[in-house]
């Protein structure tokens, strides 16, 4: 996958989070489930850079490089 495909997926990721914290902030009630999915997306999208990031220092150190996978969890 190349930069311009992850950070898209990092950009859609962070908007689906965005909107569930801000449902949360109108849903007192359901606030909590709310908040956790924010976070999962979050955390989908750390993941997706932090694969792309390292499978890019492995590429320019010369190291052995994996493929680099998208992250769904």
């Amino acid at each position: 996958m190349n930069g311009l495909a992850i950070m898209e997926n990092v950009r859609r990721y962070r908007t689906i989070a965005s909107l569930y914290r801000q449902t949360a902030a109108f849903r007192p009630l359901h606030s909590g489930s709310l908040l956790a999915q924010a976070k999962e997306w979050e955390h989908r999208a750390v993941t997706e850079l932090e694969t792309y990031f390292e499978a890019f220092y492995c590429t320019a150190s010369g190291a052995p490089q994996s493929a680099p996978q998208a992250a769904f969890h």
